[in-house]
């Protein structure tokens, strides 16, 4: 079985028992997504959605954001960490969104890259959750599985979007990664990953080597 064979079959599993697997951010526009994930950053989602939902009740759209009183903004903010920093570009953001794209979250990589404070894993998750393209999102549950499961052999996150680019089905890629952080948080640990419970442990690097090294 090659990479792509395991990925398509760890995928079938992955929809059965993460079938409810998403976004763990709350949102409800592209506009609060993009700053939601902006706050990630060093941040828990479960911090980020605290906080949220004050933050998009004061401003309630792109042009409130771009309008911002930075002082303010970074005072709902602080608890997310790094929030001078994220504040500024938060308000930078949605100012050349307002300026060059109309008030539409742009739906283009480059486009997105161009914004203050997104990076590949942010407009990825654009690009999947928001406007349906083929994406994925390089977090610390892909680096990790992927590298456990025996998909790439990469620490860097853009070699490893582009390695798993090559073998992730498009139709795949922005659920795989969702999923990867379900499994990531239930079963495939940091610190101590609870082998014996993995669905897909027969299909994990380790598990393979093992058969192969009893033969």
């Amino acid at each position: 079985m090659n990479k792509r064979q395991r990925v398509i079959a760890i995928g079938e599993i992955f929809s059965k028992v993460y079938a409810d697997a998403k976004c763990s951010l709350d949102f409800t526009t592209s506009h609060e997504l993009l700053v939601a994930v902006q706050l990630s950053a060093q941040c828990t989602d479960a911090r980020v959605n605290l906080v949220t939902p004050a933050l998009f009740e004061k401003y309630k759209s792109v042009y409130d954001f771009a309008c911002a009183d930075e002082d303010e903004l970074c005072e709902i903010i602080r608890s997310c960490g790094f929030y001078r920093n994220k504040g500024k570009n938060i308000i930078a953001s949605s100012k050349r969104i307002c300026e060059v794209y109309g008030g539409e979250v742009p739906d283009t990589m480059d486009d997105l890259l161009s914004l203050a404070g997104v990076g590949r894993k942010t407009a990825n998750l654009i690009l999947g959750d928001v406007y349906g393209k083929p994406a994925l999102v390089i977090d610390t549950h892909a680096i990790r599985l992927s590298n456990r499961i025996g998909l790439v052999d990469e620490k860097d996150p853009v070699k490893i979007e582009f390695a798993l680019k090559k073998i992730v089905p498009e139709d795949m890629q922005i659920k795989l990664c969702h999923q990867f952080v379900f499994h990531g948080r239930a079963i495939c640990r940091a610190a101590k990953p609870a082998c014996s419970e993995c669905p897909i442990e027969h299909l994990c690097k380790k598990k393979i080597k093992k058969r192969n090294d009893s033969k």
